[in-house]
């Protein structure tokens, strides 16, 4: 039986679907893909299985990676840590337009998202298994869309032109202030930066909701090369959200 709390996340999933199908993108995006249109199976498995009534711990990326969550339709969804640790693997179809040198395989990719495996790899060594993670915490991003330019390079929503920057939060800030409305956090945890100042807009100085980051797992970033692991366990535990 799916929970009251995953069937609202996922009817307020469908209505951001929708509505950020409708967007137009100037320069520098040239390529949009939105995997909550062709891997919905995966979103709507990954939500119905593991959404909480309620979590303590909401942690929140960015947008889907190229490797990740692109490819399996769940967040930072590195193809073998939803196949094998969350036990999901459902038919992922093609969006409508598709770069040449982005081609969406589904679970049949061969790359590996590195940000996914670094953070559902910790995880999986902290808890064990899903339920043990799942019973207090859920992770989601901020933004469902994956952003190219012409060479099929990534573009991250923090370099879209501001006024399309504008359209995209105003849709994507109604999906996050609804999503915590219905999970209820007590701690709001940024995966990077720019999903932090997500929240912060979103909550407003007078929430009482703990607000804080660990550091992006991206291997882009020399510091997240550096035991990504240790240091974001140790943010963790300075911002409260893990105690032991």
């Amino acid at each position: 039986m799916m929970s009251d709390s995953a069937k609202r996340l996922l009817r307020i999933a469908d209505e951001l679907r929708k509505g950020v199908s409708k967007l137009k993108f100037r320069t520098p995006v040239a390529w949009v893909y939105n995997p909550l249109d062709y891997a919905w199976l995966s979103y709507q498995s990954y939500v119905s299985r593991y959404a909480p009534a309620s979590c303590r711990v909401l942690f929140l990326g960015m947008n889907p990676g190229p490797f990740g969550m692109a490819q399996t339709g769940v967040p930072f969804g590195e193809i073998a840590a939803v196949r094998d640790w969350l036990e999901i693997e459902e038919k992922v179809a093609k969006p409508p337009k598709e770069h040449p040198k982005r081609p969406i395989e589904g679970f049949a990719c061969k790359k590996s998202e590195v940000s996914g495996k670094r953070l559902w790899g910790l995880f999986a060594l902290r808890f064990g298994n899903p339920s043990g993670f799942f019973r207090e915490h859920f992770v989601i991003n901020y933004c469902p869309l994956v952003f190219m330019d012409e060479s099929a390079r990534n573009v991250t929503p923090d370099k879209l032109q501001r006024e399309d920057a504008s359209a995209l939060h105003a849709l994507c800030d109604r999906h996050l202030v609804q999503t915590i409305e219905v999970l209820k956090p007590q701690y709001a945890v940024g995966v990077g930066a720019f999903a932090e100042s997500c929240f912060q807009r979103t909550l407003g100085a007078n929430s009482k909701i703990t607000v804080s980051k660990i550091l992006h797992p991206s291997p882009a970033s020399p510091a997240a090369n550096r035991n990504w692991a240790g240091t974001a366990t140790e943010q963790l535990k300075i911002a409260g959200v893990w105690t032991d």
